[in-house]
Order: C-alpha cells, then sequence, then structure tokens
C-alpha cells in the first residue's frame, strides 16, 4: 500500500489511504494507519490491526466510490458477496475433492540414485529453492494426483526443480513429458536434461519443429514401446496421435504462453497424473486459483549468490541512445539481444544496426525460419559467435546465455505485462550489472494501459518481483474475467484480496477447518488503567522512525506482525529484526509483546480486554470474565514489558 491507494477494511469498506500518522492516546505515541472515507471523515486503523486492511484491487476499469463510515452499503456488498462466494467455495471444492478422491501414482521415497543425481547440482540450493523441492517430492510421494504451481523468476532455479521431479518418476518406472511453447526452450531444456541425466541411465528425448520427420516418427514410437523416458516438446505433444506406453509425471513450462484449446487438453491430464506447472509470472486465474488454495503454490524468491537486479530503462528510440548501449556492452565483451516483433520490417532493423555499430556481428532469428537455420543461429549466439541477436519474441523463454547482459526491446508498449517481464528475464543470469532498455517512440502516443505497464515494469525491478508482477498484471487486466460475470460484481465490490480472503475462510468453514485464530477476531485492547496518566517515559508500542524510516517497509512489517497466529511466528519475527535492523528498541520489543498476548487471547476466544475499577475483565462470547484476583494492583508497579509478560502469562491461564 501506498499513500493514496485505494484499500478495503473488513468492517468499513474501500476507504483511501493515507499514510502512516502519530496520535497521542492516553499520553503514549502511537502510530497508525489513517484512511480517509467519504464525507471526509478519517478512521485510524492501529497498527495491531494492519491485517484487516487489504489494497483494494477491481475488475479492470472500474473506480470504485468511498463508502461511509457507518453507512450501510458496505455491509450490503459484503453480505452478498458472502452469498456468492458460498457458492463458488461449493464448486471449488467439488473439484479438488474429485482430484483428491482420484487414485494417482505414489512415487517411491528418495533412493540412492536420487541422492546421487542431486549431489550433482553445481549450485547451492536457495531456501526457496530447497522448499519448492521438498513440497513438490512429498505431493509426489501421495496417492493423489499432484497439482503444483511453481512460480520464481526467470534464473531462480525453478528448472532444477522440475528435473529432480523428472528423476524421481523415472526411476518409478513412469513416463515424463514436459511441455513448453517455443521450440528454442524446447532445445534448451533438452540440452539441460540430456547433460544432467548423462550418467544415468535415462532416455531424454525431444519433440520439436527442430526434429526430422525420421527422428519425429522414432520418438513416437519409443513413446509407445516405453523406451524413452522423458520427452521434452512443444503443442504437439499433447496431439491425439501421440501415445505413451506409461505417463506418470506432466511438467508444464510457462502455462500462459498456451492457447485455451491446449489448456482445456491440460484439465483432462491433471485428472489422470502429476502435474508440476514452472512460471515466472503466473496468468490471473493460475495465480487466483492459486491464491486460493484451488491449487498449490510454492513460491521461489531467494535469488541465486551474486545475482544483481536488473536495471531497467525507459528511453525514446533514437541513434544515440542504441549505439551508446549497445558499446557499453560489448566494451566488456558480452552480448546483446535486440528484440523487433515484426518480421516484415525486421531486416530494416537490422540495416540500422549495422549502420550505427559497424563493428558488430548481427544475426536474426524468427519463427518463420527453417528449424535447421534457426537451430544454427541460436547454436553460433551461444557460442559467442555473434554480437547481437536480432529477433522476435521466440527468444522470451528459457534463453539461458550468461555472457548476453543487455536487451533492448523496440516499441515496448505493445508488449503485454508478462512478456515484458520474461524478455527482460533474459538478461542478468551473471554475476555483472544488466541492462534492459525499453524503446518507446518518438512522436507515436502511448495507449493509458500501455502507460500502466511499462511503470510497474519499472517499478517492480527489484530481484523476486515476478509474484508482485503478477498481481499488478491481475490488477490492470482486471479479476472480473476470472471466474465468469457472475462473480465480477462481487469482485468489483469488495475488492479482489478481501475476496479471496472470504473465499479462503468459507472454503475452511466448509470442509469443518479450524479458521485460523486470528483471521476472524479483531481483538480490543484497553489499557487506559495500565498506564500512569502522567508517564514521561514513551510507552508506546510502535517501529520507531529513527529504527526503520521507510514508510513502505515499516508498513509491511506491520502487516507482518499483525497476521501472526502463532507464538513462534512472533519469536520468528523478534529475530529478524536484530538479524536486519541491529539491536531492538524497546518500543519494538513492546510491540511485539501486544502481537503475543492478542494472539494468547485469541486462542482462549476473547475478544476483548479491558479495565474496570481495579480489574481486568474479559470478554467470551458475550460473557464477562475475570482475570485473577490482584492482577492489576500488581501490574501497576511493574514496567511496560513486564505488564505485558505477566498479563500474557495471566489470559493464558484462563
Amino acid at each position: 500500500m501506498e499513500p493514496g491507494d485505494l484499500v478495503v477494511h473488513v468492517e468499513n469498506g474501500i476507504g483511501r489511504y493515507l499514510g502512516l500518522r502519530e496520535i497521542s492516546l492516553n499520553n503514549t505515541l502511537q502510530e497508525v494507519l489513517a484512511i480517509e472515507y467519504a464525507d471526509d471523515a478519517k478512521l485510524y486503523v492501529p497498527v495491531s490491526q494492519a491485517h484487516l486492511l487489504t489494497r483494494y484491487v477491481g475488475v479492470g476499469k472500474r473506480s470504485a466510490p468511498l463508502h461511509r463510515l457507518g453507512g450501510k452499503r458496505w455491509a450490503r456488498e459484503k453480505a452478498s458477496a458472502e452469498r456468492a462466494i458460498e457458492d463458488m467455495a461449493a464448486e471449488l471444492l467439488e473439484t479438488q475433492a474429485a482430484r483428491e478422491s482420484q487414485v494417482g501414482t505414489a512415487f517411491a521415497p528418495d533412493s540412492p540414485w536420487q541422492h546421487e543425481f542431486e549431489a550433482s547440482f553445481p549450485f547451492t540450493e536457495t531456501p526457496d529453492q530447497d522448499r519448492a523441492i521438498t513440497d513438490t517430492k512429498g505431493d509426489m510421494e501421495k496417492p493423489r494426483p499432484m497439482d503444483r504451481l511453481i512460480c520464481g523468476d526467470a534464473g531462480y532455479g525453478k528448472t532444477e526443480v522440475a528435473l529432480r521431479a523428472a528423476f524421481k518418476a523415472v526411476l518409478s518406472a513412469r513416463q515424463v513429458a514436459v511441455l513448453v511453447p517455443t521450440t528454442v526452450l524446447a532445445q534448451q531444456h533438452f540440452d539441460t536434461f540430456r547433460e544432467r541425466m548423462a550418467p544415468f541411465p535415462v532416455t531424454v528425448a525431444m519433440l520439436s519443429r527442430f526434429c526430422t520427420p525420421a527422428e519425429h516418427t522414432q520418438v513416437l514410437a519409443g513413446l509407445r514401446d516405453g523406451s524413452i523416458d522423458i520427452v521434452i516438446g512443444t503443442h504437439g505433444l499433447i496431439q491425439p496421435g501421440v501415445v505413451f506406453r506409461d505417463l506418470g509425471f506432466v511438467i508444464i513450462d510457462e502455462e500462459q504462453r498456451f492457447g485455451v484449446r491446449h489448456k482445456e487438453r491440460f484439465k483432462q491430464i491433471r485428472r489422470m497424473v502429476d502435474v508440476l506447472t514452472l512460471t515466472a509470472t503466473p496468468i490471473p486465474r493460475t495465480l487466483y486459483l492459486s491464491l486460493t488454495g484451488a491449487r498449490d503454490l510454492s513460491t521461489i524468491q531467494t535469488p541465486p549468490q551474486e545475482r544483481q537486479a536488473v536495471e531497467t530503462i525507459v528511453a525514446r528510440d533514437s541513434d544515440e541512445v542504441l549505439r551508446s548501449a549497445i558499446l557499453r556492452e560489448l566494451n566488456r565483451e558480452g552480448q546483446v539481444f535486440f528484440i523487433h516483433n515484426r518480421i516484415m520490417t525486421i531486416d530494416r532493423v537490422r540495416e540500422r544496426l549495422h549502420r550505427l555499430v559497424p563493428e558488430a556481428r548481427i544475426e536474426i532469428a524468427h519463427g518463420r525460419m527453417p528449424a535447421t537455420a534457426l537451430a544454427e543461429i541460436m547454436e553460433r549466439f551461444v557460442r559467442n559467435e555473434c554480437d547481437i541477436l536480432l529477433s522476435t519474441t521466440i527468444v522470451e523463454s528459457g534463453m539461458d546465455i550468461p555472457n548476453a547482459n543487455t536487451i533492448l526491446i523496440d516499441r515496448a508498449d505493445r508488449f503485454g505485462l508478462a512478456e515484458l517481464y520474461q524478455l527482460r528475464g533474459r538478461v542478468g543470469r551473471a554475476s555483472c550489472q544488466a541492462y534492459a532498455y525499453l524503446l518507446l517512440p518518438h512522436q507515436a502516443g502511448i495507449d493509458p494501459i500501455a502507460r500502466k505497464r511499462i511503470q510497474a515494469i519499472t517499478q517492480h525491478s527489484a530481484l523476486g518481483a515476478g509474484f508482485r508482477l503478477a498481481l499488478r498484471d491481475l490488477e490492470i487486466r482486471g479479476a472480473g474475467n476470472l471466474l465468469g460475470s457472475e462473480q465480477s460484481g462481487h469482485i468489483g465490490a469488495v475488492g479482489f484480496g478481501l475476496y479471496c480472503q472470504l473465499l479462503k475462510r468459507t472454503i475452511a468453514r466448509q470442509k469443518g477447518e479450524e479458521l485460523p485464530p486470528l483471521a476472524e477476531i479483531e481483538l480490543r485492547l484497553d489499557f487506559i488503567d495500565l498506564t500512569p496518566a502522567s508517564a514521561a517515559a514513551d510507552n508506546s508500542a510502535a517501529i520507531p522512525i529513527d529504527y526503520i524510516d521507510d514508510e513502505r517497509l515499516r508498513v509491511s512489517l506491520y502487516r507482518k506482525i499483525a497476521e501472526c497466529s502463532l507464538p513462534a511466528e512472533v519469536d520468528r519475527l523478534r529475530d529478524e529484526f536484530s538479524d536486519r535492523f541491529g539491536p531492538r528498541p524497546p518500543a519494538i520489543e513492546r510491540l511485539l509483546l501486544m502481537a503475543r498476548l492478542r494472539i494468547a487471547a485469541s486462542r482462549r476466544g476473547l475478544t476483548s480486554l479491558e479495565t474496570r475499577e481495579d480489574r481486568i475483565l474479559a470478554t467470551r462470547a458475550g460473557q464477562l470474565a475475570l482475570l485473577e484476583d490482584g492482577l492489576l494492583p500488581r501490574l501497576k508497579n511493574k514496567a511496560p514489558a513486564a505488564r505485558l509478560r505477566e498479563l500474557i502469562r495471566a489470559v493464558e491461564k484462563l
């Protein structure tokens, strides 16, 4: 959330976030999130309730009006959305139950060969990558069809997850199909799989436009008789004529690049075999189904060691910009991608580049070239036998060339957000600084939606930004087309974030699962009598500005604290503060203790704690309960942090 953004409060509806404010309450300085509502009304949300706010993402270009504080419109719209969500949850559960009830392949536990194969990985696994591998292999060993999405930036190690899963399937005597959207990516995966599995008796084949007719026939025969263990190919792999002897595992790389007809086929495949989907920027529907729990999700957001974020530069297309960018890369003995997505005019662009940089070796690559010629050009670029690869978006997925660290994208305003992100991911695979130039025309006007895409890709340029970029893509494209028109009005009314929250809670309730203890509890803590009226000391429970001065980071940490539902999560956050920002000031210690108190109270079903005369009363299910006698007088003689610790112990005894 940034100041000016529309936000949704669970109880009060849509308002405008104004930023963090400091207010004095009971002689204690507190930090709050300021929200503006209709008629200039202001709501100050304590940072301990930050989890009740979500950023508003609506439907397409629809602009949501602010609600009135205390008005009835929000209650009606929220109730209407919840009724519709009941039906949607039932439908999702039915689909999920069908998958759960299907008997799939329970792959064998890891064998010595599996350990040997994994030990041959030449790099150290990142924590996120390790977690994704563990989750995937755990799913494979269960006797139901797996449907897991691995979401991670380009170059973050998704392919290694797929390699280990594929090897595990082969050791259980099942065939593996790897589906990719382009022939270039098929070739790259084929080389990677064949190289990693060379020491083992695993047969890897490829089925794509690069194959000769004889090779094509031979691969089809090998799939039928089971002599081929792993096949890597484009959409031709899911044609009716392709028959497997014993297909048990399917890997889909960049599902968003396949057409609607192919995705319908994917639905059928998911009912029969384990499916692992890899993506850097999941399409909104895929992301939605993962966020709501209808698909299993693993995110890889930890960058590899020494990886630097790609510097994204938006520039007007000019000879000076092109020559300067290309020469800077060539002078450090690197290579350049130049993306021009129009085959009819690509030769004119080559002439221009040759005029600007006559010393550079330039090759052209596009999808209408003969397969053998295209393969030869790509091989020459990989071997550093040419300096500039002038191509269409055929290189968008999978090209891993560490020596190429500058990319220029002509008419960047004509590309989708996921395409821009994927293209930028072609560079930055090495430890040196990489550059992505988004070239815009001098004269032509830029569409407002295209301008939003350009702003989003430049804003989300940090390492690990793919998942956040997918959420931004969801906002730009709108969430209304995800589940049909009957749901779009409800998504627009309550916002996509709250819609997902309500759906997850409804699914949990219909499953009979215990709801997370903090999901539906807004615990109000009244410490009026606990804070001395003449307190000169700062007894605040907040993140001091002189400790963390970045407002967005403070809001993010407040939300983390507010979303904790277990004491262990608070303890991990305590360690995170020390590791990232140094020794913790007393105000943060009090803030974390407040979170522990909120967790203890909510786990015992309390909705409020308040002081009356010389007693502390708790409310549970509308009934008052008295905490132990003599507690309040004892607390008054202690320091604020000690009071909170003793109060936590008293609540835990209830």
